[in-house]
């Protein structure tokens, strides 16, 4: 185990480098530094010096992430000299530290010689011209480098020549991150022209730079030959149709893509059709993006032709882009036939409650979509009715969704789920009647997603009805709403009886003290629980005491968030009371409550015998030098917590304490 320093003083950097100078020469039983993140104390070129020297004579370290410092140049330059000499450090991480060509020319001397590094990020720094092309140099030699992140430096059209002229000799880079570099049509063709040579790099990221239609045909015309490259990244460039009919053309003959993502170019229908017209013969690519471009109709029939015989794509993303209710009776045509489309997102198009029929009646007989998104459609409640009759026999819906709680959380978890994104619908409570009177029935619904509709009292009773009967559903998104205490409460009655849900999201619902004590009452009974989140709900000490005496008793909750509400000094103190006996609970958000010292104080007292927190977020609360200590000291004798975040509170120092276990 390697413990951080919890509170840095104002020579704290300095102070933190050298004990982790000191710890890595003599703790050979160090496997991995994961974080390190000083807030308002940035790691200098001194102590980058410091750990340089360290590095020299440490055996054990594999990864050092030294994200957001600075270290300069003359830092740089320093941990250039130790990877000369170091032979066990695998990963370096050193994004946004002010790192400028001379920093860049004495890391590319040090990749000449070292044979272990695997993965190096250099992302957000000023490296330029000189910078670029001593790494490209380096590449020339190097036998260890596999993953290479140069993301927003100023490499430019120059030096991204002669980063291809590298790839053509190189023979283990795998992945290279050029996103946001100004590389325009010159670079990208040269780039183009490594690739035909190149047989290792796998993934090519050029997000965000000036690529058009010229550098879109270069690359074009390396896919027709390249046999490794599997990712491909374009998004924001200025690839028109031109560009995408060149890509189209390649993809007939390629036979290795997996990944084409084009996201935010200027691609119309012409070069949706071309697109298309690709997909009719290649049998690799599993993954199109072409979210906000300007496909319309004829753009979306043509690809939606495609997938009536392709049987590779497995996920196809239109958001944003111009696609009615035509377009999507096409999709759904395509969908009664089609056996391998796994997702589709038609987010934020124009379908409306014609375009949701058309897709419904397509559900009733596919049998492999697993996530079909619709926010923003305007479908309405005639939409959802007949979604919801689709639903009623559909047994296949499968999807992944990533956690939309308005937290930073510790790790972004993703959920193999049932999936159905209804966000954003304009559905009322007719509409969401539907969609509950489906749950009742339908067996393999895991996750719905009905964030941003205007769903009230009428609708959650429909839902609660169908929550005591459905025996799959274990996701529930209903954050933005307007379900009020009244609706949670209902809820609570549902929450009581059913035995599958395992997360709740009641983002932004006023549900108030009332709401939260039904909650907690039911979460006294519920055993499958596992996530809830209250964030924004006015909730209040009321609200906070009586979830704090659920926790007494509950034991499957893990996840509690409560960010933006109210509960104050009183409401931590109760939830402090909790965590003395509570053995479930992983992760209490607790961000923006105006919590005090006396707060604080309390909670660092659960601190000392709490064993289960992983995760306490106290960002933008009211907690000063007294309380911070207070949670400095809780922190010499707990050892579970893993981040503490003090952010935005009136102590003279915030803190966001990593401890790594290894």
């Amino acid at each position: 185990m390697l413990s951080l320093p919890q509170k840095i003083p104002t020579k704290g950097a300095q102070a933190l480098a050298e004990a982790l100078a000191e710890a890595l020469k003599s703790l050979n039983s160090i496997a991995s530094l994961i974080t390190l993140d000083s807030l308002g104390s940035k790691i200098g070129d001194n102590e980058a010096r410091a750990l340089g020297e360290a590095l020299k004579t440490n055996s054990t370290l594999a990864t050092l992430n030294l994200t957001e410092n600075s270290i300069g140049d003359n830092g740089a330059q320093a941990l250039g000299e130790a990877l000369k000499i170091n032979s066990t450090l695998a990963t370096l991480n050193l994004t946004r530290n002010s790192i400028g060509d001379n920093g860049a020319q004495e890391l590319g001397e040090a990749l000449k010689t070292n044979s272990t590094l695997a993965t190096l990020d250099l992302s957000g720094n000023s490296i330029g011209d000189n910078g670029a092309q001593a790494i490209g140099e380096a590449l020339k030699t190097n036998s260890t480098l596999a993953t290479l992140n140069l993301t927003f430096n100023s490499i430019g059209d120059n030096r991204a020549q002669g980063l291809g002229e590298a790839l053509k000799t190189n023979s283990t880079l795998a992945t290279l991150n050029l996103t946001e570099n100004w590389i325009g049509d010159n670079g990208a063709q040269a780039l183009g022209e490594a690739l035909k040579i190149n047989s290792t790099l796998a993934t090519l990221n050029l997000t965000f730079n000036s690529i058009g239609d010229n550098g879109a045909h270069a690359l074009g015309e390396a896919l027709k030959t390249n046999s490794t490259l599997a990712t491909l990244n374009l998004t924001e460039n200025s690839i028109g149709d031109n560009g995408a009919q060149a890509l189209g053309e390649a993809l007939k003959t390629n036979s290795t893509l997996a990944t084409l993502n084009l996201t935010e170019n200027w691609i119309g229908d012409n070069g949706a059709q071309a697109l298309g017209e690709a997909l009719k013969t290649n049998s690799t690519l599993a993954t199109l993006d072409l979210s906000g471009n300007s496909i319309g109709d004829n753009g979306a029939q043509a690809i939606g032709e495609a997938l009536k015989t392709n049987s590779a794509l497995v996920t196809l993303n239109l958001t944003r882009n111009s696609i009615g209710a035509n377009g999507a009776q096409a999709m759904g045509e395509a969908l009664k036939t089609n056996s391998a489309l796994t997702t589709l997102n038609l987010t934020r198009n124009s379908i409306g409650a014609n375009g949701a029929q058309a897709l419904g009646e397509a559900l009733k007989i596919n049998s492999t979509l697993a996530t079909l998104n619709l926010t923003r459609n305007s479908i309405g409640d005639n939409g959802a009715q007949a979604l919801g009759e689709a639903l009623k026999t559909n047994s296949t819906l499968v999807s992944q969704r990533r956690n939309s709680s308005g937290a930073v959380p510790v790790t972004e978890q993703q959920l193999d789920s049932d999936n159905f994104d209804l966000g954003h619908k304009s559905i009322k409570d007719d509409g969401f009647q539907a969609l509950s009177e489906a749950l009742k029935t339908n067996s393999s619904l895991i996750s719905l997603d009905m964030q941003s509709n205007s769903i009230a009292e009428s609708g959650v009773q429909a839902l609660a009805e169908a929550l005591t009967s459905n025996t799959t559903l274990n996701t529930l998104y209903l954050q933005n709403n307007l379900i009020g205490s009244n609706g949670a409460q209902i809820l609570a009655v549902a929450l009581r009886r059913n035995s599958t849900l395992t997360t709740l999201d009641l983002q932004n619902n006023s549900t108030g003290d009332n709401g939260a004590q039904a909650l907690s009452e039911a979460l006294k009974a519920n055993a499958s629980l596992t996530t809830l989140d209250l964030w924004r709900n006015s909730i209040r000490s009321d609200g906070a005491q009586a979830l704090a005496e659920a926790l007494k008793i509950n034991l499957t909750l893990t996840t509690l968030y409560l960010q933006n509400n109210s509960i104050g000094d009183t409401g931590a103190q109760a939830l402090s009371e909790a965590l003395t006996t509570n053995s479930t609970l992983t992760t209490l958000d607790l961000w923006g409550n105006s919590i005090g010292d006396t707060g604080a104080q309390a909670l660092a007292k659960a601190l000392m015998t709490n064993s289960t927190l992983i995760t306490l977020d106290l960002q933008y609360n009211l907690i000063g030098d007294n309380g911070a200590q207070a949670l400095a000291e809780a922190l010499k004798t707990n050892s579970t917590l893993i981040i503490l975040d003090l952010w935005r509170n009136k102590s003279s120092s915030s803190i966001q304490v990593s401890q790594v276990w290894t």
